[in-house]
């Protein structure tokens, strides 16, 4: 593929253009110190609605919005559709349940969600279970934001052989790692708002103009019907429209990643990071506008189609449908725009997500077994230092770890954070459960999860091990196919569900619940004391 200087200069010129907002944002609200986690990690707890919007907007359109959804509409089908009606499901789920985590977290000082199942369960064994699940599950959604970079860098024809291949993903790694460090949570939140309006040019000039290149909207759906109903893209596992066994895969992969999303620590951390619960709310009613561009922004895979995008032998495969349609059909110059957007797009929840990664490995692994009365500027050192790890483990996902569709390194994350809600979220409700029952359901919905997705090949049949999220399940005259994530999670509370029966029949210690009633509605400002981590 040739290199394309224009489009690779204007990329370059964005790019060093948020580098420096990411370094300048440490002065951006500036406190008196950013040795405290409630300052690095959570930005102050202080943002209001607006920033907030931004914030969690480019918390959640990520590049698994931006190439995977519609890499996966080019290669698979309007099975890719599903991340559509996913969002609007999501943010009704929002609107009940964070502000009450919101109240109690800042009541009781909490910075992560397994600090609060902690405390409400009174079990260091459930909140490490949380923790860890949150961190594991974050490194395939951050490498999925490092294949959305490596995608437009291969689309302009930055490319090499051996460890030149990998080095301009390396060096833009180790620049968004820099300002992570010194600036926190300040530097994704001020690169927020070029990120969202950067997205939202290319998107609109993308929906108007390409169309009018291909000949129309119905031309373009005309096109991608006779492609994807093709007995070459049957055999791929691709339909136009899903049809018999793909309707189960299509609703399970909406409701179990909507279900899955919020629970994320990146999400979460995005919460705890406003001023107030009502900007919550306010921000779950006014976020579905995003919901409008990814319909829009999935449409760019029909649109490949159309444009007779050929992807080439890679391992990006469909994951560069999107960067090459934009090289295809726009000015060298905009093509640039699109690619710093797509980029930029990528490397704000990147830094969330290394940060919220950070913050749990801080407080409820190294916190509560190794340093438990450390000092708030010890715990800033430590989730710095992670945070970098975080990232350097996401790389090496993405250098070893080839798949299909990118979406899967976000599909296969969901299949293990979900099964952290019943602890969080039916927790912030009742404490009926156990804390041993949860902790038994979690460990049998983390077992099966693994398992389903561990023996399912791709659709080609080219990798036998994780190939896709979607479990084919044939057996006791059963014949569906499902999102693992929410066969594993229904699983899980069958089994809390049984096993807090019995327990509490035994009379089981349930241990001692920090919270009160009151503290889930609560509209105070940050906690004075701290919950202690040890």
């Amino acid at each position: 593929m040739n290199f394309d200087g224009t489009a690779f200069g204007v990329f370059l010129g964005l790019f060093l253009l948020v580098t420096v907002i990411g370094f300048a944002a440490v002065r951006w609200r500036r406190a008196e110190s950013l040795a405290h986690l409630d300052e690095w990690g959570l930005g102050g707890r202080s943002f209001g609605g607006f920033v907030t919007w931004f914030l969690l907007g480019g918390d959640l359109y990520t590049a698994y919005t931006f190439i995977a959804v519609p890499a996966l509409l080019y290669g698979a089908g309007a099975i890719g559709f599903f991340a559509v009606p996913y969002t609007i499901i999501v943010y009704p789920l929002i609107f009940i349940l964070m502000p009450r985590l919101w109240s109690v977290s800042h009541r009781h000082g909490y910075v992560t969600p397994a600090d609060f199942v902690r405390g409400r369960f009174d079990s260091r064994t459930l909140a490490l279970a949380v923790a860890v699940t949150g961190i594991v599950a974050t490194m395939p959604y951050i490498a999925l934001q490092l294949v959305g970079i490596e995608a437009v860098l291969t689309a302009m024809g930055v490319h090499g052989s051996g460890w030149a291949k990998d080095l301009p993903l390396a060096i833009a790694f180790a620049i968004l790692a820099a300002y992570t460090y010194t600036s926190g949570l300040r530097a994704p939140a001020l690169i927020a708002f070029v990120k969202d309006t950067l997205i939202y040019v290319v998107i609109l000039v993308a929906v108007i103009y390409i169309p009018t290149r291909l000949g129309g909207f119905g031309h373009i759906f005309d096109v991608a019907q006779q492609k994807l109903s093709s007995p070459k893209a049957a055999a791929a596992g691709a339909s136009f429209i899903p049809a018999g066994k793909g309707y189960g895969a299509y609703w399970t992969l909406a409701l179990g990643s909507a279900l899955a999303l919020f629970m994320y620590p990146h999400s979460i951390t995005g919460v705890l990071a406003t001023r107030d619960r009502n900007v919550i709310r306010r921000n779950a009613a006014a976020l579905p506008a995003y919901s409008l561009l990814l319909g829009l922004i999935a449409l760019l895979g029909f649109m490949a189609l159309a444009a007779n995008v050929v992807v080439p032998k890679t391992g990006l495969k469909a994951n560069l449908a999107v960067p090459l349609l934009f090289r295809q059909m726009f000015p060298s110059w905009f093509a640039g725009v699109g690619f710093a957007a797509i980029a930029i797009g990528a490397l704000v929840p990147a830094a969330i997500m290394s940060i919220a990664a950070a913050n749990l490995f801080t407080r409820n692994v190294w916190g509560m077994f190794q340093d438990a009365n450390a000092s708030p500027a010890r715990e800033a050192a430590v989730a710095k230092i992670v945070s970098l790890l975080v990232k350097v483990g996401a790389l090496l996902i993405i250098l070893f770890l080839k798949v299909d569709y990118a979406l899967n390194f976000q599909l296969i994350g969901g299949i293990l954070i979900l099964q952290t809600f019943p602890a969080i979220a039916f927790g912030l409700y009742t404490r009926w459960f156990h804390r041993w029952a949860l902790l038994a359901g979690w460990a049998v919905g983390i077992g099966t999860g693994i398992a389903m997705a561990y023996v399912t090949p791709n659709a080609t049949g080219t990798q036998a091990h994780f190939g896709s999220s979607v479990y084919h399940w044939t057996y006791l005259g059963l014949d569906f196919k499902a999102y693992a994530a929410l066969i594993a999670f229904a699983l899980n509370v069958v089994v809390a569900t049984t096993f807090t029966v019995l327990l509490r029949a035994a009379r089981a210690p349930a241990g001692n619940d920090a919270t009160t009633a009151d503290d889930y509605e609560a509209t105070a400002v940050p906690a004075l004391n701290p919950a202690p981590v040890g």
